[in-house]
């Protein structure tokens, strides 16, 4: 069992940065892949970023590739998503998942956090 809690969400102007944190409960975090996926108003949940257990792999989808950053230490039962150069379409709750393998798919990840909204103006 995983219990997942987000924080760092707010409100940043456009080209701003903001750090997501995901803290995990439970001793068997570091068997964990970890996504974070977030969701707009009226709009599917979409895949951001992804990193493996050991945090040797990383995946992003291209809409934030080469702007955020995933990174984890597993000693700390944390993941961060560092977002740099916001756009007003990053604005949405952001979640945090654990899954057994990485993976962009929302439906292989087993636990879920309650997400933090991010609000980027314009």
């Amino acid at each position: 069992q995983v219990q997942l809690v987000e924080s760092g969400g707010g409100l940043v102007q456009a080209g701003g940065s903001l750090r997501l944190s995901c803290a995990a409960s439970g001793r068997t975090f570091s068997s964990y892949a970890m996504g974070w996926f977030r969701q707009a108003p009226g709009k599917e949940r979409e895949f951001v970023a992804a990193i493996s257990w050991a945090g040797g792999s990383a995946y992003y989808a291209d809409s934030v590739k080469g702007r955020f950053t995933v990174s984890r230490d597993n000693a700390k039962n944390t993941v961060w998503l560092q977002m740099n150069s916001l756009k007003p379409e990053d604005t949405a709750a952001y979640y945090c998942a654990a899954s057994r393998s990485i993976t962009l798919w929302a439906r292989d990840y087993d636990y879920w956090g309650q997400g933090t909204q991010v609000t980027v103006s314009s």
